[in-house]
């Protein structure tokens, strides 16, 4: 019996994937030395998650982890913090000059807000396309903002844009000795090759 060549594309497609993956990440570090760098040796990335002040006072901090966690993404940094304003400040620097930046930094910095770090492959881009558009208006329904939020001063969460914003990002709101390296047990069923 013939293989299909869908088939034969596909094995090919894997297989250079991961010939690449084992020739430039291969020599990374990792474990705790790995620290927050958000390359990993696998190719996996990190990215920043946070929920906002109104996520948290809604009750909805346990079905966005969920959805996260349903993708297949593992949770290696996790803590609840109330922001001060410097660090909301800090955190909204590069919309610093916009005129809403006030009321963004006073926001956050209103309650409490839970601070994550994912890790998984394509992590950033995919944990914007989960959150949806900044406006929940404009989010596709079956995304987080799309599904459980109305306005954009109220957009419920905050997901790193590119992978050097989520290393910037983790490394302001986590310590080294506050993330995990970790091999988790459904990697095998979500990843080919694990």
């Amino acid at each position: 019996m013939a293989v299909p060549t869908s088939f034969l594309s596909r094995a090919a497609a894997y297989a250079g994937r991961h010939l690449f993956r084992a020739g430039a990440f291969g020599a990374m570090a990792t474990g705790a030395a790995l620290g927050t760098t958000v390359a990993c040796a696998d190719a996996t990335e990190r990215s920043f998650i946070m929920l906002k002040p109104d996520a948290v006072q809604r009750g909805l901090v346990g079905e966005i982890i969920q959805r996260f966690e349903k993708r297949g993404y593992k949770l290696v940094g996790l803590k609840q913090v109330t922001p001060t304003l410097d660090m909301a400040k800090r955190h909204y620097h590069d919309l610093a000059a916009r005129p809403f930046f006030p009321a963004l930094t006073e926001f956050l910095s209103s309650g409490p807000v839970v601070a994550m770090v994912w890790e998984g492959e394509d992590v950033v881009k995919q944990g914007r396309a989960m959150i949806g558009a900044t406006n929940p208006l404009a989010s596709a329904p079956g995304t987080i903002r799309g599904d459980l939020a109305i306005v954009t001063g109220k957009n419920i969460i905050h997901g790193s844009d590119s992978v050097e914003t989520a290393k910037a990002e983790i490394e302001l709101w986590f310590d080294n000795k506050e993330l995990n390296n970790y091999t988790a047990n459904a990697a095998t069923w979500i990843y080919e090759g694990k």
